[in-house]
């Protein structure tokens, strides 16, 4: 037992020194803070060999064997639980030859290499005065949603046309044919085998019979949507550069006043406070605003995971999580609250894993991806329901959300539900369908057929709005092959909330949400399987069927829903949460500026980011 005890609080504590190195590198380089990518991947490399090592896989092994068959004590049944994470840890990560461990160190070096290159490519725009501009993935994506001149709109989608062909142009292509490299090895078919098993803990095949269901329930819907926009606004209208704005620009541009940018901290504090969502004293650091050289997708990761440690003090969560917003555009508003709720709702989840080892609350494998978007999209869907925006969406008269506006909104957006998760599954199709190519087909010519030919299948549209080859996700090995996760997680969050609907009523500042998923989602981390997760709020397995349903409501059953919640809001009294704020220490951070903190109250806090933002952004604050 000593032994036993000795190997699972070394592994704690070297694995804590591992991986802080590595995540405070990663922050630091993806934040443009710091142009260390030797450094970076010198410190991903030594992370990847602590998780991936063979010998101390088989230390767990040995010292599990070693544990009573029953356990005599509390302290017995504490450390096989803990060996019991590691356990699966390793295993979802081991690398078992000598092969693949090489695959893996030039994979790293390449990926470093791709990454650094692109932070200092720059994707210019026309925008909303008129002018060519610098702009990131997020601006690219707004301004298609909300310019009115369709040249602008196109010169975005441009920008994303030419990244495709840069990502094609700059190793791309090797990195996939290394990542198949390092999959054969292990004996794996491909890549996108691989990441599916370690990942979800279930086959290609499986997952696609998932897919392929949903695929089929949604396809009408979307097909009469596409072909409802074309009767309304002509065939122009599905071309890549004008969808997003036909489907939400005018309704963007008139929500603007109701969500502004500036108002967004304030907002995702108290929604969340109201929810009874509590972080338990984790250290939270926020970048919300693009700048030149930062990453170009919001992330959310954890330097220091939570847990028990062996003297039973709590160790709070250190994480990090970023935006990438420009407070003068419009749009910027909702996307950057989307973004606080989505990446704040991975941070809730990951300071709210209370067992006695970090390797239960940490976002690799073995925690699954869809795990993990489930409690950030559940929270993030929130900002959808019409109770919500009434009660939060408010301009700078304190005048809440009109009625009509909503109803325009449900108007405009449900017909597209099916097309949105859309976006999401055509990424799979792509990604397995590109993995699976031999290494001789790999060429920029081939790859783009592949991609448009996947654009026409699943979206309808011979190419998308958000071309799959701009998608950042693909480049990071975290991240690739791994997107279909984000389809299951929001199949999870529809059946999450259909429960709390049927429990309670309602969602919005329910003071019963944040306790009920951290008892039952977060507490355990990935010491419990997705499907359990479900299991245990819900009482129902996985099932797609909400969402589904979901997205094929017509505009009257969605707006007669709305209706429904605002006038039951309307009459209900709140129960106020018993915490007065989020029980955290945050930072917003711009780069290596500090803007604010919550060292004085979350209020203050919001107070100097406003202040700030009116310095700076003098438009953005109402």
């Amino acid at each position: 037992m000593q032994e036993a005890r000795a190997l699972f609080d070394t592994l704690n504590t070297e694995y804590l020194t591992v991986h802080k190195t590595k995540e405070d590198l990663f922050w630091d380089t993806y934040m443009a803070v710091s142009s260390d990518d030797a450094g970076f991947a010198r410190a991903e490399e030594s992370y990847k060999n602590f998780i991936s090592d063979p010998a101390r896989l088989a230390s767990v092994r040995n010292a599990l064997a070693q544990l009573p068959e029953a356990d005599t004590d509390e302290a017995t049944k504490a450390v096989r639980h803990g060996l019991t994470g590691w356990l699966a840890l390793f295993e979802s990560n081991i690398v078992d030859s000598d092969a693949a461990r090489q695959h893996m160190r030039e994979l790293i070096q390449m990926e470093s290499a791709l990454f650094a290159k692109r932070r200092d490519l720059v994707l210019q725009h026309i925008n909303e005065a008129g002018e060519l501009e610098a702009s990131t993935l997020s601006g690219l994506a707004t301004n298609m949603a909300t310019n009115r001149n369709e040249a602008a709109r196109k010169s975005s989608h441009d920008a994303l046309m030419s990244l495709e062909q840069w990502v094609l142009a700059n190793g791309f292509l090797d990195i996939v044919r290394k990542r198949n490299a390092f999959a054969r090895a292990q004996g794996y078919a491909n890549y996108f085998d691989y990441k599916v098993e370690k990942n979800e803990q279930m086959s290609a095949d499986h997952l696609f019979s998932i897919l392929d269901d949903f695929e089929t329930r949604t396809r009408d819907a979307n097909q009469r949507a596409l072909g409802d926009l074309q009767t309304a606004h002509g065939a122009d209208a599905v071309q890549p550069w004008n969808l997003r704005f036909y489907v939400s620009g005018d309704v963007t541009r008139q929500l603007d006043p109701y969500l502004s940018f500036g108002k967004g901290l304030e907002r995702w504090v108290e929604s969340f406070r109201r929810l009874g969502i509590q972080y338990r004293g984790a250290t939270m650091q926020l970048d919300l605003l693009e700048r030149t050289g930062k990453y170009q997708n919001g992330f959310c990761h954890g330097p220091i995971p939570s847990f028990v440690d062996a003297n039973g003090q709590w160790v709070a969560g250190q994480i990090n999580f970023t935006a990438n917003a420009q407070p003068d555009q419009v749009g910027s508003g909702a996307r950057a609250i989307n973004t606080l709720f989505h990446e704040g709702g991975h941070a809730a989840h990951f300071a709210n894993v209370t067992q006695n080892s970090p390797c239960f609350s940490q976002e690799f494998a073995p925690t699954s991806m869809a795990y993990a978007e489930t409690q950030s999209m559940f929270c993030d869907s929130l900002l959808d329901d019409a109770d919500w925006l009434k009660r939060y969406a408010r301009n700078a008269k304190g005048e809440s959300i009109p009625d009509a506006l909503i109803h325009e909104r449900i108007k405009t957006t449900q017909p597209f539900a099916a097309f949105g998760e859309r976006g999401i599954l055509v990424v799979p199709y792509f990604e397995r369908a590109l993995y699976q190519m031999d290494d001789a087909e790999l060429t920029p010519e081939q790859v783009l057929t592949l991609a448009r030919a996947c654009e026409q299948r699943i979206l309808g549209v011979a190419v998308g709005p958000r071309p799959l080859l701009s998608i950042p996700h693909l480049l990071n090995q975290e991240s690739a092959a791994s997107y279909h996760g984000y389809l299951l997680a929001n199949m999870a969050v529809y059946q999450t909330r259909a429960y709390f609907e049927r429990q309670y009523g309602y969602l919005t500042d329910n003071p019963a949400v944040g306790p009920a998923l951290s008892e039952h989602y977060w507490a355990r981390g990935n010491g419990i399987s997705h499907n359990d997760t479900l299991l245990s709020l819900t009482g129902e397995p996985f099932n797609a069927k909400y969402l589904a349903d979901s997205c094929n409501q017509t505009v009257e059953q969605a707006w007669e829903q709305a209706q429904a919640q605002m006038a039951s809001a309307a009459s209900r009294q709140y129960p106020e949460s018993t915490a007065p704020d989020l029980d955290a220490k945050i930072r917003i951070v711009h780069g290596a500026e500090l803007i604010a903190d919550n060292a004085e109250s979350d209020q203050a806090m919001c107070q100097q980011f406003e202040r700030w933002l009116a310095e700076h952004y003098p438009a953005t604050v109402h």
